[in-house]
């Protein structure tokens, strides 16, 4: 049984190791927009928001280690297709209304910043008078 074990951990190490050498995408396109938002709130999507939803993450140091870097490629991937403020202007009338919408309905959920996240990012937490701000703009059509 011990031998089994050994066997077991000395693989995973291995494959830990091996890992590390594939490639993660960690990109931030070129394309960038700042949103129709009076500068207060601007700055408290760029804080709060931006690592996930736009094309200018911030790639810590730990999203270069495996498994944390697949599970930080993917969620921004998903962030940035749910919503990415570096392309607002693409988005029309009616799109940015959804967009607006889905702000409203995850930020009073309290689903944004993601729990996970903000350990990470103590900056990232929105204040009771920060999520009233983001509120008050994403409800105005």
């Amino acid at each position: 049984m011990k031998k089994w074990l050994k066997r077991l951990g000395i693989g995973l190490a291995v494959a830990l190791i091996v890992a590390q050498f594939i490639p993660v995408a960690r990109s931030n396109p070129a394309e960038r927009n700042l949103i129709e938002a009076p500068g207060e709130v601007q700055a408290v999507l760029q804080r709060s928001c931006d690592d996930c939803h736009s094309n200018e993450t911030k790639w810590p140091w730990y999203a270069r280690v495996v498994p944390v870097s697949l599970l930080i490629a993917r969620d921004v991937k998903d962030g940035r297709r749910k919503l990415n403020f570096s392309v607002w202007e693409r988005y029309d009338d009616a799109g940015k209304a959804r967009k607006k919408k889905e702000i409203v309905r995850e930020v009073k959920k309290g689903n944004m910043p993601p729990w996970y996240y903000v350990p990470f990012h103590l900056d990232a937490k929105l204040s009771s008078s920060e999520r009233e701000l983001i509120l008050k703009w994403a409800d105005q059509p």
